[in-house]
């Protein structure tokens, strides 16, 4: 027992304490990209170099669907203009689709949900029931990590329940594969109304890399509403415990 608390001394408190301090992201992380559209040429460079089709042209400007975005910066290495750039901002999680699409007619997206939060009683108690919908474990290690000592997921109130019966949503991962597809929407009508549904990573928001795929269903299908979106590749874990807390209105 001395032992134990000897140790628990030299550890000292490891819980970051968040959201009243900005989190450390190390020095190679790249958030959300930005985009000087004035500075935009006509060479497309950056849609062919993007791995994903996360960039299309529109016009004499491009548009760049985060919600497909890998995050990789290949398109800033190779915009000549130096017109993309990789951020350190990693609040990305929106509320709605579309905010998703950066182009010169998009505006910042609102920190609120568009519509009413289903049920104010989510906001001090939020249990949600992962699934994985073929996806490469990245996004569900991401989310895992939520529940060590460092960030501590469960002093928010929030957690995962093994259970859909037992939880108030769902958090998907993966583009949904066809196998998987039936015990999605088996887990989404389990889980009793009102009910949440969140998409974690660029597979479960648009499919990612297997977008294209005839296994898979380009991710979350239509008939399962989803309340919010967190893009990503995988997603950082401050970037999904920011937009869960703001799914409960906590930033």
């Amino acid at each position: 027992m001395f032992g134990i608390l000897k140790e628990r001394l030299h550890q000292k408190y490891r819980t970051l304490d968040y959201p009243a301090k900005e989190p450390f992201l190390p020095e190679r992380y790249q958030g959300k990209p930005t985009l000087d559209f004035q500075q935009c040429g006509t060479c497309s460079l950056c849609q062919e170099a993007c791995p994903s089709q996360a960039i299309e042209r529109q016009g004499e400007a491009i548009r760049l669907d985060l919600g497909r975005c890998l995050f990789c910066g290949a398109c800033a290495k190779a915009c000549p203009q130096g017109a993309i750039s990789m951020s350190r901002n990693y609040q990305m999680a929106s509320f709605c689709r579309t905010d998703l699409v950066l182009s010169p007619h998009t505006k910042e997206p609102t920190p609120e949900p568009s519509k009413p939060f289903k049920t104010p009683i989510f906001r001090r108690s939020l249990k949600l029931r992962q699934v994985s919908c073929g996806g490469c474990a990245a996004c569900e290690a991401d989310t895992n990590v939520l529940g060590t000592l460092l960030y501590d997921l469960g002093r928010f109130g929030i957690d995962f329940v093994a259970s859909p019966r037992h939880a108030d949503g769902i958090l998907v991962t993966g583009p949904v594969t066809k196998n998987m597809a039936q015990a999605l929407f088996d887990t989404y009508r389990a889980v009793p109304d009102p009910r949440i549904v969140i998409a974690v990573g660029a597979c479960a928001i648009s499919g990612g890399l297997f977008a294209e795929s005839s296994e898979c269903l380009g991710g979350i299908p239509e008939e399962i509403p989803v309340d919010l979106y967190v893009p990503g590749c995988p997603p950082n874990p401050w970037s999904i415990l920011a937009g869960l807390l703001a799914l409960q209105k906590r930033l």
